[in-house]
């Protein structure tokens, strides 16, 4: 079968959960003798192949609006060329493009993500298109992907539409290398960690002012950045003051070294509230890292009694406080957040419903959505 992944950064996973989906998906349909093709922008691949995908690169307007929408729109034109049995759409945003795959026959998935008209970024026509969109992608897709329940929730309610709860994987770690983080100037056990790309909706400011109210030693280890977010990386920076407990790495290309921050933290604080199953989150439980989240229905579905949660700044400073207190409690919360993982977030059995939830697509034995206007 021939599968097209449209609609991302692509391969190799660089940025974010969606990357990494289509990696480790693609991948494993690659494997089992499926052609996979994946539609890349940004910096290129230096060969034609990775892991078995086929990988096309096309270019991208570098404007926040515009991104995503013009490359998804090459990319759709190329693979309405190519004719593939299946195409894979990430992201709702791309849906006023369905309609050309479905003139040509070519079966459509949707992965709608998250509730995107809720992140902070998209105000005015931002938001009202993000909402039109959703509309759009259950009207021209032939199924709906939903990485949690409460998206699927979601979709029901709003659309009267039903969708194929397909969550991600977790990758499990044996445990931090010690040498590693001593390179980078940490201990295991020896910090709090944050994990997120520079938006309002990660609560990153929250995070940054419940340590700062806290009476924790240890210090907070601050990894990721983003695009288009100057004034908040701003703030952020003025809310830590001069705390010499803060410490900013920006983002972090080494993913040994990224993966021992995980499976040595303290506690890993948690902010995304807008998407369903994320993956930084994931990545933590399967690391052992006691999890502080925010509290959403998102990660309490994720996390269920493995995780403790906090609405505002002065409920985190109370759970960073317990975990220094108690370094063995939270460190038994994150084993038994990664048996959670290995147990629910199985790479190899999501890639596993992808494969089937192709097969059903190519078959036409799926009908098209409904839709509430």
């Amino acid at each position: 079968m021939r599968i097209a992944m449209i609609g991302t950064r692509g391969v190799p996973a660089r940025y974010g959960g969606f990357e990494t989906a289509v990696e480790e998906i693609g991948r494993r349909l690659a494997a089992d003798g499926h052609g996979v093709t994946v539609y890349t922008r940004g910096e290129p691949h230096p060969e034609p192949t990775y892991l078995g995908m086929d990988l096309v690169h096309l270019p991208a307007i570098q404007k926040k609006v515009a991104e995503t929408l013009s490359h998804t729109a090459l990319s759709v034109l190329h693979a309405a060329r190519r004719r593939p049995d299946v195409a894979l759409v990430f992201n709702a945003a791309n849906a006023p493009l369905l309609p050309v795959l479905r003139a040509l026959r070519v079966p459509v998935a949707t992965h709608v993500d998250g509730l995107e008209w809720r992140r902070a970024k998209w105000e005015g026509m931002g938001r009202r298109y993000y909402k039109t969109v959703e509309k759009l992608a259950v009207r021209w897709s032939d199924a709906l992907i939903a990485d949690a329940t409460g998206i699927q929730d979601y979709y029901r309610e709003t659309f009267n539409a039903s969708s194929v709860f397909i969550p991600y994987g977790a990758p499990i770690l044996t445990g931090p290398d010690a040498a590693k983080l001593a390179e980078a100037g940490y201990e295991v056990g020896g910090y709090h960690l944050v994990v997120a790309r520079f938006e309002p909706e990660n609560h990153l400011h929250v995070k940054i002012e419940g340590y700062r109210a806290s009476r924790a030693v240890k210090p907070l280890v601050v990894v990721g950045s983003a695009p288009y977010s100057d004034a908040y990386t701003q703030r952020l920076h003025e809310i830590a003051g001069d705390d010499p407990r803060i410490r900013f790495l920006g983002g972090v290309w080494d993913q040994d070294l990224l993966d021992s921050l995980y499976a040595g933290a303290l506690t890993y604080l948690h902010g995304h509230s807008v998407g369903g199953t994320n993956p930084s989150l994931l990545r933590a439980m399967g690391a052992a890292a006691p999890v502080l989240a925010w509290d959403v229905n998102f990660n309490r579905e994720v996390l269920a009694d493995t995780g403790r949660f906090f609405d505002g700044p002065a409920a985190l400073a109370a759970l960073i406080e317990e975990a220094e207190a108690a370094p063995g409690e939270a460190a038994a919360r994150g084993v038994a957040a990664r048996k959670r993982a290995s147990e629910h977030y199985v790479w190899d059995a999501v890639a596993a419903d992808y494969a089937r939830l192709c097969e059903d697509l190519a078959a036409r034995r799926l009908t098209r959505r409904t839709v509430r206007s």
